[in-house]
């Protein structure tokens, strides 16, 4: 492809709007384009990235016995109704009437729809088992949609859905995606990580992420210094640290406090530590409302507070709602006098003599006792960890590092089949519930994940397999004769070899050219100039490590190949060597 025939706006300033790193390097590498908030244009470049990342899913997908669908982004409100989350799933669900005021809906996901079609066309057990997928556009009316194409409202998912007779087959079908997974993110050269998740809106009885680690990640994984243990910060357990003196329990104590509610506040104004105070957490849930009780140096987890409860959904409560439903001040809630569920961290079990709100604006209780001053109806792990904290499940420690999530695949069961009454006739001749999974990989997501985690000050460093061209060809003085035929030559040689080149023929400065390069990010760069002319070779340069060899322009379609396939082929450097790539 010649530059001068391609769409590539490239900018030499960071958009203002550009809060992450993929958002800043895509619009200045003229992949993408706001049309409004949280929806994209996706120019040429950006498309290109953007399909490597599809076609690789897709032959994995399919290599797994996933076959390809495409399903209605708009979805009829009474398939929501029947799963019970037209009214849960909240203000991301865009609704909307049609011209006859019936109720419809954007998709954010398809679970509702896919569980219609099988219950429609799926009988019996020799039909089983059935995954099926597409790649196909949802949207999410975010109430914040930023990061360019990391967090946006219009987006591209792969999503899949395994249909089973039993709970073990559908396993099998998990563990199957969950092996697909990790081959699709390492032909893609990314570094990735799986971890144990909360199943969310989606629901189902467990879950896993993957995640691409990056310094610049939304998400903090906790993994484990000695064992394979890895999970999401907001899910992961912790084998508590926490051992205390033996006190005698003092009496209850009511001090004042004025305009004094932040842990670090109510610390230095009691002189107590942090880890003696007990913050009260007030949430919403379909169990009831919820008073979530942590040590004041901790955070609660409320995903782990809704699994304790055992809840289906879980909401912070409003300032409104607390002072008027708990009789409470806001920043003043305590356990004693709650009237709902109370649930204490195990991390409190042997801890005495512990500042509590009171309920009453301005004033604490210092010296509170369980049970003799409140009970707990139930102690359960829901605070996050902590860097330090001990593994869960051996006897070393969780270190925190960062994540973008690219990948969620959950173990859904019979939630939607039994809702919607998805069922079959197994071979015993009994009508059963179909077991269900589903897999969602984010498209555009991790396109953009893919650059936090390769880039430098100069641009995007793109790994192989989804660079958008494989080398980007550079004639510095394309008005020099010379220059130009052997560029031209060296362009319709990669062509031949089947490299997929972008040839840079502007009429612009050496550096404006280089900069443009370094920026959009191809692994290789072939510089016809000023040492051609002197030595009679080209400069191939790798974006990565910044190597240079000097190639004869006749071998030089030759050597880029050479390097191309043996990048995709995943046999990159010498023995023993690591990559340029």
């Amino acid at each position: 492809m010649r530059l001068t025939r391609y769409f590539l706006p490239t900018l030499r300033e960071d958009p203002k709007d550009a809060e992450v790193v993929s958002h800043r390097l895509m619009v200045r590498a003229g992949m993408i384009r706001r049309l409004a908030a949280g929806i994209y244009n996706i120019l040429p470049l950006g498309l290109r990235v953007i399909r490597k990342v599809e076609n690789i899913v897709r032959e994995e997908m399919d290599r797994a016995g996933a076959l390809e669908i495409v399903m209605p982004v708009v979805q009829p409100a009474e398939l929501w109704m029947e799963s019970g989350r037209w009214n849960r799933f909240g203000k991301e669900l865009l609704r909307f009437k049609d011209r006859n005021d019936r109720d419809f809906c954007l998709g954010p996901t398809h679970e509702e729809v896919v569980t219609d079609l099988v219950r429609r066309e799926v009988r019996s057990y020799r039909q089983l088992p059935l995954n099926l997928y597409q790649i196909h556009v949802k949207f999410r009316d975010e109430i914040r949609p930023r990061f360019g194409l990391m967090r946006c409202r219009e987006f591209v998912m792969k999503d899949a859905y395994s249909f089973d007779r039993n709970q073990e087959e559908a396993e099998n079908s998990y563990w199957n995606m969950y092996k697909t997974y990790e081959r699709i993110f390492s032909r893609m050269d990314l570094n990735f990580r799986a971890v144990e998740a909360d199943t969310g809106a989606i629901g189902g009885s467990f879950s896993h992420e993957f995640m691409v680690l990056a310094d610049t990640g939304e998400d903090r994984i906790a993994i484990c210094d000695t064992c394979s243990y890895a999970a999401n910060v907001e899910l992961s357990g912790k084998k508590s640290m926490a051992s205390y003196p033996q006190e005698k329990e003092l009496p209850l104590e009511k001090v004042h406090t004025p305009g004094v509610s932040s842990v670090e506040d109510v610390s230095r104004f009691l002189r107590v530590p942090p880890e003696k105070i007990v913050k009260a957490m007030v949430f919403n849930t379909d169990k009831g409302v919820v008073l979530a009780l942590i040590r004041g140096d901790r955070e609660a987890s409320p995903p782990k507070v809704r699994n304790a409860v055992g809840a289906s959904y879980i909401e912070m409560a409003s300032r409104e709602f607390i002072e008027k439903n708990c009789k409470s001040a806001f920043g003043f809630s305590g356990p004693i006098g709650f009237k709902g569920i109370i649930v204490a961290d195990e991390e409190l079990k042997g801890l005495k003599n512990f500042v509590i709100g009171s309920n009453e604006k301005d004033y604490h209780y210092r010296n509170a006792n369980t049970p003799r001053d409140f009970n707990v109806d139930l102690f359960a792990d829901i605070g996050e960890v902590k860097e330090g904290d001990g593994c869960p499940k051996c006897k070393g420690k969780l270190r925190l590092i960062r994540g973008i999530e690219v990948g969620h695949i959950f173990m859904l069961g019979t939630k939607y089949s039994e809702a919607m009454g998805a069922t079959f006739v197994d071979e015993d001749g009994r009508e059963k519930p179909i077991v269900m999974g589903c897999y969602g990989i984010g498209i555009g997501r991790t396109a953009a994940a893919a650059i936090e985690q390769n880039h430098d000050k100069d641009g995007i460093i793109f790994p192989m397999p989804i660079a958008p061209f494989h080398v980007y060809l550079l004639v510095t003085n394309i008005k020099d004769e010379t220059l130009k035929s052997t560029a031209e030559s060296i362009y319709q040689g990669l062509v031949q070899e089947g490299i997929e080149v972008l040839y840079d023929d502007r009429d612009e400065r050496p550096g404006v050219k280089f900069k443009d390069a370094d920026l959009i990010g191809m692994p290789l760069r072939a510089t016809v100039g000023d040492k051609f002319k002197k030595e009679g070779k080209v400069e191939l340069r790798y974006r990565r490590t910044k190597e240079v060899e000097m190639v004869d322009p006749e071998e030089l379609p030759k050597r880029i190949k050479e390097v191309v396939d043996a990048c995709l082929s995943g046999k990159t450097g010498k023995e023993g060597e690591e990559s340029p790539l």
